[in-house]
């Protein structure tokens, strides 16, 4: 990737998490300050970003709409999507549907509760394969030379007391996992967050897709998430017969 396409893929994700003045931007790249004024410019000229009043820039709306149009390219988020909106009308909870490509696993979709807190998590990005819900599920039912290939060298971070930091620890829970059909989340990213996960079988019967609910502690705890499996596992099931499969 030549210098200045990452460097203006790095200031989109900046100014996509928030509104950015050019000196935060250089600070963020290491850059010289006209160095960062000059991409963030260019960036208004294609219409990917916009200069706020204050000084500061921001997504631009030609952004916003290549987004969207890039969403609908996605099949599996224009097939469940339905899907996760009732299941989160019904939980109040925010839901999470996750695919795996090139041993990386993203979020596809994500629906939040209308009101309460919104969970910081982005459609598109990788998901921490140890610490997730979707991450664990689409592990433990992986065949096993691609979880071997996935795994070779990762490293287990720590990042929360609950952190799984071994592989033989690691590999002891993909299996209980693969044996009960769920995964969970318990605090292992973020200490206040919860989430419990469940695979979505494509027309093959292969396990390529998992579904999430994720929700704050002090709202919901782990118990209760797991009391809701039922009705989480009759939105996967419903997901994976429009996904083909028939069994």
């Amino acid at each position: 990737m030549s210098q200045t396409v990452e460097r203006a893929i790095r200031v989109l994700e900046l100014i996509s998490e928030s509104p950015r003045h050019p000196t935060d931007v250089a600070a963020s790249l290491d850059v010289h300050r006209t160095t960062a004024l000059r991409l963030l410019r260019d960036l208004c000229q294609g219409g990917l970003a916009r200069k706020r009043e204050d000084g500061s820039f921001a997504v631009g709306y030609r952004l916003a709409g290549l987004a969207q149009s890039a969403l609908e390219q996605f099949d599996l988020r224009t097939i469940a999507h339905s899907h996760l909106l009732e299941l989160g009308r019904k939980l109040r909870l925010t839901v999470h549907i996750a695919t795996v490509e090139d041993g990386r696993v993203f979020y596809v979709d994500k629906v939040d509760p209308q009101s309460g807190v919104r969970l910081y998590s982005q459609i598109g990005k990788p998901v921490v394969l140890h610490t997730s819900g979707v991450g664990k599920v689409l592990l433990a039912y992986m065949p096993a030379e691609e979880r071997a290939h996935v795994l070779d060298g990762y490293a287990y971070e720590r990042f929360t007391d609950a952190t799984v930091t071994t592989a033989d620890d690691f590999a002891a829970q993909l299996r209980e996992i693969r044996g009960r059909g769920w995964a969970t989340d318990d605090g292992e990213y973020e200490p206040f967050v919860n989430c419990v996960a469940v695979p979505v079988r494509d027309g093959t019967g292969a396990v390529r897709t998992a579904l999430s609910v994720t929700a704050l502690k002090a709202q919901v705890d782990l118990a209760r998430l797991q009391e809701l499996l039922p009705t989480i596992r009759t939105t996967a099931h419903t997901i994976s017969r429009a996904l083909g499969w028939t069994q």
